[in-house]
């Protein structure tokens, strides 16, 4: 089981903060197909994973990452700074 954390539009588009996600997934790819298959909100929310980023156990990381080990997925849009 992992934490899956869902922030800004991300969060707005699937209607919920977090989630505990099983997943057989061996990468973020991996899951984020899998959550895209749930419904179509996910599928809306996931349609552009170039304008999302992820953090792996708060560590900013890419879409190919392994999820061996990780409590904890965020995806957010990306940030700008003011």
């Amino acid at each position: 089981m992992i934490d899956v954390l869902y922030f800004a539009w991300v969060r707005e588009r699937i209607g919920l903060p977090r989630e505990r996600v099983e997943t057989s997934a061996a990468t973020v790819a991996g899951l984020v197909d899998e959550l895209r298959a749930r419904e179509e909100r996910y599928a809306a929310a996931f349609a552009d994973v170039s304008a999302l980023r992820v953090a792996l156990d708060q560590e900013l990381a890419s879409f190919d990452a392994p999820l061996k080990d990780v409590r904890e997925v965020a995806f957010f849009p990306p940030m700008t700074g003011g």
